[in-house]
């Protein structure tokens, strides 16, 4: 059976194509689900929350977004043990919404950063990374303004306690690398119980060679066998 995929769309995203090629890459079904309805579809295994700009990224990213109806079933969705994943966008706006700890606030170079970029990966005891080995180094894509995660010295102890830390940024051979000045060069974090993720990197853009990478399929592929 298919895994069934739904991708939330908000005014201003603009990834949620290129993640729905890349689930669909990958063998998925797939749904775009537009930010006014107020359920999620029966029988979905995973919610994307997609990158992009959710309503222009006013007030501040993510925070209009978080008030949109989907996202009272995405938090439902979410309590009863579904699989949420938010890229870049998401991420911000899965933090607005309380659904991960922390925020993210403007790269510390206060300038928009896109490239590659390479990130570790910390654990793989989650269905996110479960593709993946710890200390593996991948090649990913970053494209943000406000990737900058904060949070304070007992919120970070806290997330490396319940093994929630995911990502590190770093070089290409695993030395930290901050683009952006995350609190502790950290790149992707998931929820205590392991059913929602967040990061800010685009695994969905990562998956030919040809187009720079093929890692993100890697990332992609734990929520297949979930």
């Amino acid at each position: 059976m298919k895994t069934k995929v739904g991708i939330i769309q908000f005014p201003g995203t603009n990834c949620e194509y290129d993640t729905q090629n890349a689930f669909a890459a990958l063998g998925c079904e797939t749904q775009i689900l537009w930010h006014k309805e107020d359920s999620i579809p029966e029988g979905t295994d995973l919610l994307v929350v997609a990158g992009g700009f959710s309503y222009g990224d006013y007030l501040r990213s993510g925070a209009i977004a978080k008030m949109s109806p989907i996202m009272k079933a995405v938090k439902e969705y979410a309590a009863n043990g579904g699989k949420v994943l938010g890229i870049c966008n998401g991420f911000q706006v899965l933090t607005e919404c309380g659904l991960l700890p922390g925020a993210l606030k403007r790269n510390e170079g206060l300038h928009f950063i896109s490239r590659h970029h390479h990130l570790k990966v910390v654990t793989n005891n989650n269905t996110f990374l479960k593709k993946c080995a710890v200390n593996d180094v991948v090649n990913i894509p970053i494209a943000h303004h406000d990737g900058n995660f904060y949070i304070d010295a007992q919120g970070l102890k806290e997330l490396y306690a319940n093994d929630q830390v995911l990502l590190h940024y770093t070089d290409e051979s695993g030395n930290i690398s901050s683009p952006n000045g995350s609190v502790d060069s950290i790149a992707g974090i998931c929820n205590v119980t392991k059913n929602v993720f967040g990061l800010m990197p685009h695994p969905e853009r990562a998956m030919e060679s040809l187009l720079g990478s093929s890692d993100g399929r890697h990332m992609l592929e734990g929520f297949l066998s979930a």
